[in-house]
């Protein structure tokens, strides 16, 4: 039987390795380039449409305290009430338009009392840790139009702290400034458009753009696609040699006229065959 030779360890070990490389691209990361990719164009499209749709109150929008989802972030909304300087944090470790940034978060208790968190917008740094002074809020009762945002989420989850005068935050949550300064508040945030009462510097929308995220799905494909292919054809190649169709697989040969030939390349499967062959020599009796 002339494929007996896929039943050799080395020859196991490939094909397992091959179908498990090819599965993990189809079923892993394939998949999950395409879902980074799909998420993309959702939020595009979202931002294309909150740059046209009309300027929405607030309890129409998240009637009840209704969190933010992927149907209404990016739109923008109105609300009344005012300012509760005493629980303003700021962000860190944060990059706009390029360059560190700090962005300032103030809570805001709404008529109806509830109490939103408002991303009055970024200030730069100085001496590279220290926030600037920066205009405080108004004062009394004003009227904001902000952006639904989700909250952020911090994967090692880590408290505010006190630092420079200041309460400070890794990530932009609403829960994670509750717990800090002791203000119940909604989920989500709403970030403050240009001209809004308060504002500072608004925050940039993201760049329209889809990512390498559908490349990269696409490569993964292939990728699993050609270690089957590269076993077949190491396995035909293999085929062909113990068939006797492809001549010996090593040392010099005679031509017809008696001379020496050159002396034939090995390929990969041939190579794996002859190192089996000689520890099967070595340790045979």
């Amino acid at each position: 039987m002339r494929l007996k030779f896929l039943l050799r360890p080395g020859w196991i070990a490939l094909i397992l390795l091959a179908g498990v490389f090819s599965t993990v691209c189809f079923t892993l990361l394939a998949p999950w380039q395409f879902d980074r990719h799909a998420e993309t164009q959702a939020r595009n499209a979202a931002i294309r449409e909150s740059m046209h749709a009309p300027t929405r109150p607030l309890r129409e929008v998240l009637p009840d305290g209704r969190s933010p989802g992927a149907d209404t972030e990016w739109m923008t909304v109105t609300f009344r009430g005012h300012y509760l300087p005493r629980g303003e944090t700021l962000a860190w470790q944060r990059t706009v338009l390029g360059e560190p940034a700090f962005e300032v978060l103030t809570p805001f208790r709404l008529d109806s009392g509830a109490t939103l968190l408002v991303n009055r917008g970024y200030i730069r740094p100085v001496e590279a840790t220290r926030a600037p002074d920066y205009a405080a809020p108004p004062q009394g009762r004003v009227t904001l139009a902000a952006r639904i945002r989700s909250n952020e989420q911090d994967a090692e989850q880590r408290p505010t702290f006190r630092h420079d005068g200041h309460l400070w935050t890794y990530a932009v949550n609403s829960r994670t400034v509750s717990e800090g300064t002791g203000i119940p508040m909604r989920a989500g945030y709403f970030s403050l458009i240009q001209g809004q009462p308060g504002v500072l510097s608004p925050l940039p929308l993201p760049r329209l753009e889809s990512g390498p995220y559908f490349s990269y799905a696409m490569q993964w494909i292939i990728f699993g696609t050609m270690a089957p292919l590269g076993v077949v054809y190491l396995t035909y190649t293999e085929w062909r040699r113990a068939s006797g169709s492809t001549g010996s697989p090593s040392g010099p040969s005679t031509d017809r006229y008696g001379g020496r030939s050159k002396r034939r390349r090995m390929s990969v499967a041939e190579a794996i065959a002859e190192d089996e062959r000689r520890e099967q020599a070595a340790h045979s009796p």
